[in-house]
């Protein structure tokens, strides 16, 4: 399987969904092929990408209950290829719950799917089934942070559900990337919460930082990442530059 990468947070607003769509959508510009998948029952990513989930019928939640193949929920748009999410994923928490090898079903539905440079899955903002199924089949762990004072806050169960995935289902996963976002260097809180997540994570904190920018907020509206909606903003040089690191640490 090829490099599977989990963004999560289960702290909302702090970019999960955007960093998701723009690193994809930035590996694709540099000839990577990439498959993202939504796992988040709210449908940010595939909604953000103009996509309109509750009109498909053929979605992760029909994909993990084993209704569908992958080839049957794959969709192609803006150079990527996608596995859409719809608002049904909210009831897999209780409708799988007993299913025996519960935490296996996602690695089960993409089995045999191979032919991509990466695999980015977006999380949903909490630590249930859905996001254990993720670490389950992943390599590494992003996690985007907030520059404020709060963004460490919850972290240490986050940490904890990737330390007992590591050593009891899946001994390659680790946290290889934190994703400083909606960073502004003109304040000095921002300044001082990066210092601390650098004190705290070390080389796992991206040199790239993404900058506050309301060009990241509007590109959604239109059903479009930040290269197709403003390839000149700042967002779009951050994600880009973010998505060359990830590249060279490869």
């Amino acid at each position: 399987m090829p490099p599977v990468i989990s963004i999560v947070n289960q702290k909302g607003g702090v970019g999960k969904t955007t960093t998701a769509v723009n690193i994809g959508a930035g590996l694709a510009r540099l000839d990577k092929k990439v498959l993202l998948i939504d796992l988040d029952p709210q449908a940010h990513l595939t909604y953000s990408l103009g996509i309109q989930a509750h009109e498909l019928g053929k979605t992760m939640y029909e994909l993990l209950k084993g209704e569908l193949k992958f080839s049957d929920v794959l969709l192609k748009k803006n150079g990527l290829d996608i596995i859409p999410a719809s608002l049904n994923l909210s009831s897999a928490d209780v409708e799988l719950a007993n299913i025996p090898g519960r935490e296996w079903l996602l690695s089960g539905a993409l089995e045999g799917v191979t032919d991509y440079d990466f695999m980015i899955l977006d999380c949903p903002p909490s630590l249930g089934l859905l996001t254990l199924n993720s670490l389950t089949i992943s390599r590494e762990v992003f996690i985007p942070i907030q520059a404020e004072y709060l963004a460490l806050q919850g972290m240490s169960k986050l940490l904890q559900l990737v330390d007992i995935v590591k050593s009891r289902l899946n001994s390659e996963l680790e946290i290889t990337g934190i994703i400083g976002t909606r960073f502004d260097i003109r304040k000095k809180l921002n300044n001082e919460v990066i210092e601390k997540i650098r004190e705290y994570f070390h080389e796992k904190l991206f040199k790239t930082l993404i900058r506050e920018n309301i060009a990241l907020a509007e590109a959604p509206s239109f059903g479009q990442d930040i290269f197709q909606y403003n390839p000149k903003s700042h967002g779009a040089v951050d994600y880009m530059n973010l998505c060359r690191e990830i590249i060279e640490r490869g």
